[in-house]
C-alpha cells in the first residue's frame, strides 16, 4: 500500500520511526549541569520584586552533573572559614566553571534560573554579558512551563508529582539567609545541594517519560506532555504565548527577561 507521497507504508513508518529515535537519542545524549544558589540578604517574603533589594549576595551554590554528589561553592574568609557571602572573584570562578562546562558540551539546567539564579550571579560577578549568553542557551525548566501555561510552578510541586523526594522538610529558600547568618551552614549547604540534585533528577525523569506531572493544591495531580524534552531559553521564547483568557493574573514574559536587555 502506498502513502500519499508514493512511498510504501512500511517504508513510510520506518522513516518516521527513525526520525523519532534519532530525536530521542539526542535528548538522551544531552549532558546536563544543574545549578542552584542561595542568597545572603534577608528579603521580606512577598514584598515585591527581589530586584529592588539588590545587592543580594550569594552565600553558596551547588552544581550537579549526575555524579555521586553535587559540587558545593561558598565564600571563604582569609583564615579559611566560611564567609558571610561569596566575593566577586569567587562568583567569577563559578561563572568560569559554567562557561567551561558549556564548552565541554553540558547544558546548564535550572529551575527559575532565568529570573533569579543567573541574574544574581551576573550582579555579584559583574559579568553581565557572559551571564546573558549563559542564560539564553541554558534550560530553565520553570520558564519552559511558564511559556506553555502562562504561570510559574514550584520545584517541589513538580518533584513530588514525578515521585521524587523534593525539598527537605521544614526548609525553604526564605529561611536559608537567616540560617546562614546564624552559622547553620551545613543545613543550608545540604539544602542547596538537594535543590541541585532534584533539578537534575527532575529533568532526566521528565525526558524519560515524556510528561511533567505536578501536585496542585486545588486540582491534585496535573500533567503536561513534553514529548520533545526541555527547551533552552532561546527556544522557549519562540513558543506562542498561552491563551490569556484562561489566566486570572497572567505574568508578562518581561518579568523573567527584562534583565537580558538592560545595558
Amino acid at each position: 500500500m502506498l502513502t500519499e507521497n508514493g512511498s510504501s507504508e512500511p517504508e513510510h513508518f520506518k522513516g518516521r520511526l527513525m526520525v523519532f529515535l534519532q530525536y530521542n537519542l539526542s535528548i538522551m545524549a544531552r549532558k546536563y549541569l544543574a545549578l542552584d544558589i542561595e542568597i545572603a540578604k534577608l528579603v521580606p517574603f512577598g514584598q515585591g520584586d527581589w530586584w529592588n533589594f539588590r545587592p543580594l549576595g550569594i552565600t553558596c551554590a551547588a552544581t550537579y552533573t549526575g555524579d555521586s554528589a553535587p559540587r558545593l561553592w561558598s565564600g571563604k574568609s582569609a583564615n579559611g572559614n566560611v564567609a558571610p557571602f561569596m566575593q566577586a572573584e569567587e562568583v567569577t570562578e563559578l561563572v568560569n566553571y559554567l562557561q567551561e562546562a558549556v564548552r565541554q558540551g553540558f547544558t546548564i539546567l535550572t529551575w527559575n534560573g532565568l529570573a533569579f539564579d543567573i541574574p544574581v550571579i551576573a550582579d555579584e560577578s559583574g559579568l553581565w554579558q557572559t551571564c546573558r549568553e549563559l542564560a539564553y542557551t541554558h534550560c530553565d525548566m520553570m520558564f519552559h512551563i511558564y511559556c506553555l501555561r502562562g504561570h510559574p510552578l514550584g520545584l517541589d510541586k513538580a518533584a513530588k508529582g514525578m515521585g521524587l523526594r523534593g525539598k527537605p522538610s521544614g526548609m525553604s529558600g526564605e529561611l536559608a539567609p537567616r540560617y546562614w547568618a546564624e552559622g547553620k551552614w551545613a543545613i543550608v549547604l545540604d539544602y542547596v545541594a538537594q535543590d541541585a540534585r532534584t533539578t537534575y533528577d527532575l529533568a532526566i525523569k521528565v525526558e524519560q517519560e515524556g510528561v511533567l506531572r505536578w501536585v496542585s493544591d486545588r486540582w491534585g495531580i496535573q500533567q503536561i506532555p513534553l514529548p520533545d524534552g526541555w527547551l533552552t531559553v532561546d527556544r522557549a521564547l519562540a513558543l506562542p504565548p498561552p491563551d490569556p483568557t484562561r489566566l486570572s493574573n497572567p505574568l508578562p514574559r518581561s518579568k523573567f527577561t527584562a534583565w537580558l536587555k538592560q545595558a
